[in-house]
């Protein structure tokens, strides 16, 4: 690094990642407030932002969030939707720094009484979750970055309230060390984006280079980053291998554990599998997400053992069927394992009763989800929930909605797969299903073009 080059300072944004629902149902898009309002205000301020990498495993990892807290001069927190994980933080960083926080949040945010009267700048998002407007409130943020770098005063009310409170000086080599590994990491978080465009190899390679060798020394944003990498790209067997070489509290991680059954399952490591989804459900309960991973390895399981004609095919596909309902049981929100609950019951040599009573819930919970900003995955659901319901105009309507966003072929291949399934199974119980027929090679027949598509 030329080190005549002046670093702009750095600004740690905490906020969460993704799309999060809040207590009242309202669906915040995060990823996009960061890209669209916080990361071009923060720049706009000539600061440097640098986002918090362990709300990406649902977890906190101490030491690399307790040095951006103390030794980022600047800081940005959205409150939006009262995380828990944000509003610890943001406590540590008023305990610690007495000034240069700005607080973000949605419009329509309850502020919980002990912030009530911290100043924040609010942004407006539509109906999806999507940042709108977003020009005064990035100059708002811009504008108090800018005024902190110039004038700054106070604006933690530890602070601002309590007399006599201990100001900490940081050591000057602490926060050149802590920039060095911030450009580190940001090294190798490029690279591995890279990386995953170029395929399985070009992410193998990174991480079979000797700075990652003992990854007690790696910062851990960098060894999350190249875990998902690594997922990305279905190197299901190298996410096994990286995990055993992980530091203990990023083990311990409940989506690292999640993600870890998950490579174990695609490498047909069942028992492994099972063990690891388990026990997170019986540390944190269930999920939908931890129950999605586990219910799916059951159906994995079902699926072979039916192929090869063994007794336990029955007892595997129960296991799915029950695993998904208490997912989707977690969380009614998530039409995900519900959809993959109902689909199965209709498996059974009869189906299963429960099906009639919950199909509409899951499809109350995937036309809720479609409402505000589907993808491919909710009008599938609402087109699988149609052939489930015998609905055959419904059926074609969402077959065209789908067509219209679909972006992979296996995306298609996936939902023909689960309707050639539900046909199956319903004429082997005599039933006259050949109106699924035509969906299924709608589908194929798109997916092949899409496959075409990609090779010209």
């Amino acid at each position: 690094m030329d080190e005549t080059v002046e670093l702009a300072p750095l600004c740690f944004v905490l906020m969460p990642f993704g799309r999060k629902m809040d207590a009242a149902g309202r669906v915040t898009n995060f990823d996009s407030v960061y890209e669209k309002i916080i990361a071009p205000a923060v720049s706009q301020a000539g600061l440097e932002p640098i986002r918090a990498d362990e709300e990406k495993i649902g977890g906190t990892i101490h030491k690399p969030m307790f040095e951006r807290l103390m030794l980022c001069h600047y800081a940005v927190a959205d409150i939006t939707g009262a995380n828990p994980n944000v509003f610890y933080e943001l406590g540590i960083r008023h305990a610690m720094r007495p000034r240069s926080t700005v607080i973000v949040f949605a419009e329509g945010t309850v502020l919980p009484f002990d912030i009530a009267l911290v100043r924040g700048i609010s942004y407006k998002t539509d109906g999806a979750g999507e940042p709108v407007g977003v020009e005064a409130t990035l100059a708002a943020i811009a504008s108090q970055l800018t005024s902190a770098r110039g004038n700054p005063l106070d604006d933690s009310p530890i602070f601002q309230l309590v007399e006599g409170v201990p100001r900490w000086d940081i050591d000057h080599s602490k926060t050149d060390i802590f920039r060095k590994s911030v450009d580190y990491s940001k090294k190798y978080k490029d690279r591995l984006r890279a990386a995953v465009r170029e395929g399985t190899d070009a992410v193998q390679k990174v991480a079979a280079e000797p700075a990652l060798a003992n990854l007690l020394e790696v910062e851990s944003g960098v060894v999350v980053d190249l875990f998902l990498s690594l997922r990305d790209v279905k190197a299901h067997r190298a996410m096994i291998e990286l995990y055993h070489r992980m530091p203990l509290p990023l083990q311990r991680a409940k989506m690292m554990r999640e993600q870890l059954g998950f490579a174990l399952n695609r490498d047909g490591r069942f028992a492994d599998a099972e063990k690891v989804l388990s026990e997170v459900i019986g540390e944190f309960g269930p999920s939908s997400e931890t129950n999605g991973l586990l219910g799916r390895m059951y159906k994995d399981r079902w699926d072979l053992a039916k192929k090869e004609g063994l007794p336990e095919a029955r007892a595997l596909l129960k296991s799915a069927i029950d695993t998904y309902l208490a997912g989707f049981e977690a969380d009614w929100r998530d039409a995900y394992p519900g959809i993959n609950a109902v689909t199965l019951m209709e498996m059974m040599p009869k189906p299963d009763p429960r099906q009639a009573e919950i199909l509409p819930v899951v499809r109350y919970a995937a036309s809720r989800k479609a409402a505000k900003n589907a993808d491919y995955w909710d009008h599938a659901t609402l087109l699988e929930l149609a052939v489930l319901a015998r609905d055959v105009d419904d059926a074609n309507e969402r077959l065209g909605d789908a067509l219209m966003v679909a972006r992979a072929s296996w995306e298609l291949e996936t939902t023909a797969r689960n309707l050639r399934l539900i046909r199956e199974m319903r004429e082997s119980r005599g039933e006259d299903a050949a109106w699924i027929k035509p969906l299924e090679e709608t589908l194929k027949e798109r997916g092949a073009r899409l496959e075409a598509a990609k090779g010209t």
